[in-house]
């Protein structure tokens, strides 16, 4: 298990910069496109915000976000910088200390162990509005693998389990997605109170 709170990407930032496709920018335009401009909007695990900050800021969403590798964050203040980042954990962050509509996780709840994970999505919904909406990517199947370019495990709990722990937590199922790269998403909303 790793020591490095950004789960390798910190030391790989430039590879991963020049890696990153823009694959998923359809789905996330389409999810994007359907919260109300003004909505608060997290970014947990934004990485240095390509692809997806451009369609944020283009729907008009007042937007906050979070890594936990400084090389990513500088890249991210590099690119954004009317948008606030801030340099932390997932497990630790306090997401600002306030409630969103929104919350996006492209590309990270599978770099947790699995009871960070759960941890997580607990924190998720409840850093959510009533009604917030809440995107992230994991693979359909359960299993483990070798990350390509951090060389770490990666862990997917699959869709039977992901969908147990956001109904656990206050979620509903609205749909899955596949990109054009097979990568999956999770449409959920937080239950009305």
């Amino acid at each position: 298990m790793t020591t490095d709170p950004s789960y390798g990407y910190n030391a790989i930032t430039e590879q991963y910069i020049a890696a990153r496709s823009p694959l998923g920018q359809a789905m996330i335009e389409q999810w994007a496109s359907g919260l109300a401009p003004e909505s608060r909007l997290i970014d947990i695990g934004a990485g240095f915000g390509e692809p997806v900050m451009p369609i944020l800021i283009k729907a008009k969403l007042k937007v906050w976000a979070i890594d936990a590798a400084p090389r990513m964050v500088a890249e991210f203040r590099k690119r954004f910088p009317d948008v606030e980042i801030a340099c932390e954990t997932v497990e630790e962050s306090p997401f600002f200390n306030q409630t969103y509509d929104a919350a996006l996780a492209i590309g990270l709840i599978f770099l947790l162990p699995e009871a960070k994970q759960s941890a997580l999505i607990r924190r998720i919904s409840e850093s959510l509005k009533p009604g917030g909406r809440f995107l992230f990517s994991a693979p359909l199947q359960a299993g483990a693998w070798q990350d390509v370019l951090t060389k770490q495990t990666s862990y997917s709990l699959g869709q039977e389990a992901y969908e147990r722990l956001l109904r656990e937590n206050g979620f509903l199922l609205l749909s899955h997605h596949s990109d054009a790269g097979g990568t999956n998403y999770y449409d959920v909303v937080r239950a009305e109170d």
